[in-house]
């Protein structure tokens, strides 16, 4: 009788060891590609009103899209760009943590005047890229693009959402 006690513990033990050690299901992250999305048209204009360019933009205005801004992009045409839209006007620093392409970026105040622009930011760096005044709004476009269409502080940017 204990032999066939200790028999069936031993059978009990060996087949709780074998149900009871679960595989681990292999976790597969997925890429998805971030499609750009037309929320609304930009215009650039010198300080006398004439128009000096006009873009199609998205909007980055709440806490996740102005986090993420354009980070994981692998491109970005050359007639969009993406619109930061904040609540206040204060200094404002930004970086290119994850961010897979060079980029402009223009700090506006709240009236719409540009008040600074940082050239060619370097993809990938984690170094702060400060605002030179307050601003409550930050463009970003393709770097290099402000030098081509000749944008300098004192430019005026205006926008509609579509």
């Amino acid at each position: 009788m204990l032999k066939k006690t200790i028999y069936c513990f031993i059978l009990f033990l060996g087949c709780f060891a074998l149900f009871s050690c679960k595989k681990e299901k292999e976790t597969v992250v997925k890429q998805v590609k971030i499609e750009f999305k037309h929320e609304a048209n930009l215009q650039i204009t010198d300080s006398s009103g004439v128009v000096k360019k006009v873009l199609k933009i998205e909007l980055a205005d709440n806490t996740f899209e102005q986090q993420t801004g354009l980070m994981y992009r692998k491109n970005l045409d050359q007639n969009k760009g993406m619109l930061f839209i904040f609540e206040d006007t204060i200094m404002r620093s930004f970086y290119m943590k994850n961010t897979y392409i060079s980029l402009d970026l223009i700090y506006i105040d709240a009236e719409g005047s540009v008040v600074s622009i940082v050239k060619s930011a370097e993809p990938l760096n984690e170094k702060s890229l400060p605002s030179e005044a307050p601003a409550k709004y930050v463009l970003e476009i393709n770097g290099g693009l402000s030098d081509t269409w000749g944008l300098i502080p004192g430019d005026k940017i205006s926008y509609n959402k579509l």
